[in-house]
């Protein structure tokens, strides 16, 4: 892909790697003409930004010349110190000038910009190579075999590598090695290349080809095999470039074969040694992997004869070409999109007219414009580069394991064997304590010494409230548990009994003492009115010789004969000692009265609800003491919500306890979970353990109540288990997966853990919701379905023609697949003949009443009779109806035998052809799976029964439910808010059927997190990221509504 382009003709060189920013030096090329056919030289400097989108390049700096040049080479010689901080650039002009250039003043502009110059060649100076690692050296050649090193820091004294070769020729190239500093290499166009050691002062070896047809134009040493060199042949006979090995000169190592012109000029990356850039009189620029020569790589040229070629020292997919058509082209190997006509080129035509009128039409051009092209893609290296390969890499997989990856570097003496890739996978445990833990966990869990495992968590509690946690754990696992709960709630009977016996001795002992002197009594009683204790007593006495139990009970309590009226309620039955219980209650009250009361009653529920929290351990240790199995566990979760509900952190966590002794193990998690760090491995073990045994402790007793996990306990469980095989335990992980659930995250869960280990994966796609419609009056079907035939979906074969019939709600209707096939459109009348057939009727047969569900009988009309259940085998002996259906009486009569309803409603012609025919299809049906239509005189409307909020979802329901009764409570909001609560019946019949997703369901609980903070603006933007990031038809019939409700509760703040 072209990123820059400069119009010169010119040779080039980038700046060093060491410089910045990237600098391209330009000098006019000596013996070339451009299009003016100007004789002026210039040397050029120009930045290389790649962040300008256009394809000019910044001209920063420009010294006019007296001649032009043959090579450039731009060395970093002197960038360390403060004299040259952008290097020399050295140039080979073409009267055996060698010219020594300050870039730095070339770019400020100055005069002076020369610092030294030779013209110790003979003729042009063609070759120009800067030494890569003793960057002080240069090496130029030029005619008659000329070869000599210059050093920068003593540019008057010059070196030869030896002496001149014979016969004399030009020196096309030379080129330092790579890897041995004193080695250099130059070329001849003849096509004899030498090999020079500059330590012996001398030639060592020679290297050439022996069809005598090698033109040599490039000359390149391998970056990483000290041995190896390229040779390029401009030959249009010899399009080629040679491998050579100094170790095998008898023969090129390779021979590398795509040009069909000759080659003009070489590149051999630094970066990349298996990226070599070669271009040739065939027009075409191709990189190669020299090692397989192959052609990785051809940029997309249109220009003629590229003569030079360079890689960017600095970047190294950046290559520059210089062109005979007077263009040097940057260009990027790594691909990209570009334009086909540059709008750069259009501007340029335009402006050569400038604004004349060159027709004599008085009006001056318009602006060109180009059709516009569509941008194309340029393919990038068949390959990835070495500079963008990763040398090592390193990246964590499911279950703990470490993958890394390294490439091992191939040996110089072996380059073209493959590169080595060796991967390590490797465990990685960062939490040992969580492990160790999770181990005595699963151990405990294999050999069932539950309560042995409680004992030493009791024992190493660090606190009172764990220990306390942990004892009630135990205590749920043994027998008699509601007893020691009651010991460890502080209540023994043993101490109470200890401490109850002397308080009981001085009312004992007195009496025993002064028995004697108890004759006095009669005394008390005022001698002056006994009239009223005789007509009191005279009227109780009445009242029991009648039989009047109720009567005595009342006059004894009205006479403050409360012992009495008790005694007597007994004699009188449960009904009238309630009654009587009732009323004592309620006239002698006392601090505990209430708890007597609910002793009596057996009123729990009541006691619990409104007493103060503060004495929870007396209303836990009344529940223990008299609740009966069925109601314990409802009692104590009734306890645990209102200690959860308060805002004392103390009281929140007792409500722990209350929810172990419930067995409820969802909103044990919830309580437990709101006073943890839920991010803590540690944390979130201590809520395994406490579940694990409180599960264990339900499944041995069968409690009833909600012991079974929700959706918390599953979305904890989940998190316990990617915790443990994100430390490579996968066997224990896949062990404590729940196994009773639909969430997807879990399913998924068991899914990458299966395969894991090597099992059959499951399907990892949810279960399917089947949305349980409304069931019709049981009376329309006959016979009953077994609990087998209950579970399947079953849709008796119908015979062809006939229309089918559903039963849905209590409607009758045709599906519109059975009106199609009987020729008919859906809202046709069907072809009926009003005459019905004469057919024997038995004579014991009544004509069945019309079928009016859901029409209901008018006002007046008597209420309907319950319908009568079918006997199983009437279903087979029933013979069908052929008649017309008779009208009800209780329906209006209109014209046309059609009655009046909403749009589209199907008339009465249509509801009796369909009902005939419902009747005709009854007796040629298989009695096994005839629908028979019971006769009925009118069918009251079904009550439907809808399934309940599952519980963990039911906070959903308190919480909005409860924000629009604040909302309302102000006047001016209740128009808005009316019909919230029965749009809101949309969202509460998808948590019923459980067919929201994973995520909708997370942000409705978070949202209701934030309501219970009072945060309104943060359930707003929740309420906002839910509805962007799912599907619309999924929660367009509750989302706008709950933003009018939270945006109310905002504006009010309720």
């Amino acid at each position: 892909m072209k990123l820059k382009e400069i119009n010169r003709t010119a040779i080039q060189s980038w700046s060093p790697a060491q410089h910045h920013p990237v600098y391209l030096a330009a000098g006019t090329s000596a013996q070339q003409l451009d299009a003016s056919f100007s004789t002026t030289a210039s040397l050029e400097i120009f930045e290389l930004d790649l962040a300008e989108p256009s394809l000019d390049m910044k001209l920063r700096g420009a010294y006019s010349s007296s001649h032009g040049y043959h090579r450039l080479a731009w060395g970093p010689h002197g960038m360390d110190e403060e004299g040259l901080p952008s290097g020399v650039l050295i140039a080979g002009g073409e009267n055996g000038d060698v010219i020594l250039y300050d870039p730095a003043k070339i770019i400020a502009g100055d005069s002076d910009v020369v610092i030294a110059q030779s013209n110790k060649h003979i003729g042009p100076v063609r070759a120009l190579e800067v030494h890569s690692f003793q960057t002080n050296l240069v090496a130029s050649g030029g005619n008659e075999s000329e070869i000599y090193i210059w050093d920068l820091n003593n540019f008057g004294s010059l070196m030869t590598p030896g002496p001149k070769t014979q016969p004399l020729e030009d020196i096309s190239c030379v080129a330092w090695n790579r890897q041995i500093q004193h080695i250099l290499a130059s070329a001849s166009p003849s096509g004899r290349t030498s090999i020079w050691d500059l330590r012996k002062n001398d030639l060592i070896i020679k290297v050439s080809d022996h069809s005598n047809r090698m033109h040599c134009s490039g000359l390149e040493w391998n970056p990483e095999v000290a041995t190896q060199l390229v040779l390029a042949s401009e030959d249009d006979r010899m399009p080629v470039i040679q491998i050579w090995d100094l170790r095998f000169t008898t023969s090129p190592l390779k021979v590398l074969e795509n040009h069909t012109r000759g080659v003009l000029a070489m590149a051999w990356s630094l970066a990349d040694p298996e990226l070599l850039l070669s271009c040739g009189k065939d027009n075409r620029i191709l990189c190669w992997n020299p090692n397989t020569a192959e052609v990785l790589y051809e940029l997309p040229t249109s220009t003629r004869w590229c003569f030079d070629i360079q890689w960017c020292p600095r970047n190294p997919a950046v290559l520059s070409a210089a062109a005979f058509d007077g263009h040097i082209s940057v260009y990027s190997i790594m691909g990209g999109s570009s334009q086909v006509v540059s709008q750069t080129q259009a501007d340029t035509i335009s402006m050569s007219f400038g604004n004349m009128d060159p027709f004599g039409m008085g009006q001056t051009l318009p602006p060109l414009q180009l059709p516009q092209a569509s941008p194309y893609t340029i393919t990038p290296l068949k390959k990835p580069p070495k500079w963008i390969r990763r040398p090592v890499g390193a990246s964590f997989a499911f279950g703990g394991k470490l993958v890394s990856l390294e490439n091992i570097k191939p040996s110089p003496q072996h380059p073209q064997q493959p590169t080595a890739h060796v991967v390590h996978i490797s465990q990685v445990i960062t939490e040992t304590t969580f492990l160790e833990r999770s181990a005595q966990l699963q151990a405990t869990l294999a050999a069932g010494s539950f309560t042995d495992f409680c004992q030493e968590k009791i024992d190493a509690a660090q606190n009172e409230f764990d220990k306390t946690v942990w004892s009630f754990l135990k205590v749920n696992l043994e027998n008699d548990a509601r007893g020691k709960y009651l010991e460890l709630l502080g209540y023994k009977k043993e101490e109470l009994a200890a401490k109850s016996a002397p308080a009981a001795e001085p009312t004992s002992e007195p009496i025993s003492e002064h028995e004697p002197e108890v004759e006095p009594e009669p005394e008390v009683v005022p001698e002056p009115s006994p009239a009223p204790q005789l007509s009191m007593d005279g009227l109780i006495t009445q009242a029991l010789l009648t039989g009047d139990f109720q009567g005595a009970m009342e006059l004894c309590l009205h006479d403050n004969r409360m012992a009495d009226s008790i005694i007597l309620a007994i004699a009188g039955g449960a009904e009238l000692l309630e009654k009587t219980q009732r009323k004592y209650f309620t006239k002698a009250p006392s601090k505990i009265t209430k708890l007597i009361s609910a002793v009596v009653m057996r009123d729990w529920r009541d006691v619990l609800q409104t007493c103060e929290l503060q004495n929870w351990k007396e209303a836990l240790a009344a529940v223990m003491t008299y609740a009966q199995p069925d109601e314990f566990s409802s009692l104590c979760d009734l306890l645990g919500c209102r200690l959860e509900a308060v805002e004392d952190n103390t009281l929140q966590a007792q409500a722990c306890l209350c929810y172990i002794c419930a067995g409820n193990m969802e909103k044990l998690v919830s309580c437990w979970t709101r006073a943890q760090d839920r991010h803590c491995p540690l944390s979130l073990q201590d809520l395994v353990e406490k579940v694990l045994m409180l599960r264990q402790a339900v499944e041995q007793t069968q409690k009833p109540g909600p012991s079974a996990g929700g959706f918390l306990l599953g979305e904890r469980m989940s998190q316990y288990v990617s915790l443990l095989a994100s430390q490579g335990s996968l066997t224990t992980a896949i062990a404590y997966l729940p196994q009773n659930t639909e969430q997807v995250a879990v399913q998924q869960l068991r899914d990458r853990l299966s395969r894991a280990l090597g099992q059959q994966a499951l399907a990892t796609a949810p279960a399917p919701v089947v949305q349980v419609q409304p069931q019709p009056p049981t009376p329309f079907f006959a016979p009953q379905p077994t609990d087998a035939q209950s579970r399947q979906l079953f849709t008796p074969a119908q015979p062809p023609m006939v229309p089918q019939l559903w039963v849905s709600d209590g409607f009758l209707s045709a599906s519109p697949q059975a009106l199609r096939t009987a020729g008919m459109n859906w809202n046709d009348p069907p072809t009926l003949s009003r005459v019905a057939k004469k057919k024997k009727v038995p004579a014991n047969y009544n004509p069945p009443a019309p079928i009016t569900a859901p029409i209901f009988s008018p006002l007046g009309a008597g209420d309907p009779q319950p319908p009568q259940p079918m006997a199983p085998g009437q279903a087979q002996n029933q013979a069908p109806y052929q008649g017309p259906l008779p009208m009800n009486p209780g329906m209006p009569k209109t014209h046309g035998g059609n009655v009046e309803g909403a749009p589209g409603a199907p008339t009465a012609d249509v509801i009796q052809a369909l009902v005939c025919s419902f009747y005709k299809l009854n007796s040629s049906l298989n009695p096994c799976t005839v629908i028979t239509v019971q006769p009925l005189q009118s069918i009251p409307a079904e009550k439907v029964t809808k399934k309940p909020i599952p519980e963990e979802h039911q906070v959903l329901k308190n919480t909005f439910e409860g924000l629009i009764q604040k909302c309302l409570a102000a006047a001016q909001t209740k128009r808005k808010l009316d019909d919230a609560n029965k749009r809101l019946e949309a969202l509460y019949d998808k948590l019923r059927e459980q067919t929201l997703s994973l995520a909708i369901v997370r942000g409705l609980h978070n949202m209701v997190q934030c309501i219970e903070s009072h945060s309104y603006m943060e359930s707003l933007n929740i309420h906002t990221h839910i509805v962007s990031s799912s599907n619309f038809s999924e929660t367009s019939a509750f989302m706008p509504v709950l933003k009018v409700v939270l945006t109310q509760a905002n504006k009010l703040g309720v």
